[in-house]
């Protein structure tokens, strides 16, 4: 699975780059297959921000975004944010299709 992680109007280390990847490879066990992810650094008015998105299977996409005071609790949130939603899609039953029967009556 591709993970890019960009930084916008900041700059970031490769400690932080390293630790933000591990975490998203922690998260993204808990989707099926997946097919990227796109972590987003961002610094506005002395606020550190951090969005990730998980692109999985049949065009579903999982936004986290979370606001801190430095990146790295910017980022523990962020993941919090989407551990949560990957745990609460893989808890929601999903309805099985019926199998489809015939007017004929079986044979026997």
């Amino acid at each position: 699975m591709r993970i890019t992680i960009t930084a916008r109007h900041t700059d970031i280390d490769d400690d932080l780059r390293a630790h933000t990847r591990e975490l998203v490879e922690k998260v993204v066990r808990l989707v099926r297959r997946p097919h990227h992810a796109q972590v987003t650094f961002t610094e506005d008015h002395g606020e550190a921000g951090v969005e990730i998105e998980v692109h999985a299977p049949r065009g579903r996409v999982h936004i986290a975004k979370s606001q801190a005071a430095d990146s790295r609790s910017a980022l523990d949130a962020a993941i919090a944010r989407l551990k949560r939603q990957l745990l609460d899609e893989k808890e929601t039953v999903k309805p099985r299709r019926r199998t489809r029967r015939s007017g004929v009556a079986e044979s026997q």
